[in-house]
């Protein structure tokens, strides 16, 4: 499964989201991702993916893509 798709089901089964609402330019905020939906959102990244994202700073103002392309960069280093 690629990165892409394994944030776009975290998103499905943890928080609710309509699977087609998800694309790669849709901010995070039209998602209903708050901060701490977003600190949420983190920590099952983590644990599923095996990656740190510690030092990664996102907010409800980025999109779908920006998520997937730091955590790919994370996932690959």
């Amino acid at each position: 499964m690629s990165t892409s798709e394994e944030i776009s089901t975290l998103l499905v089964t943890k928080f609710g989201t309509d699977p087609e609402a998800i694309r790669p330019d849709v901010p995070l905020h039209r998602l209903r991702l708050d901060s701490l939906a977003l600190e949420e959102l983190r920590l099952h990244i983590e644990d599923r993916l095996d990656v740190d994202l510690e030092d990664v700073a996102l907010t409800s103002r980025d999109t779908v893509g920006r998520l997937v392309e730091v955590v790919q960069g994370k996932v690959t280093a």
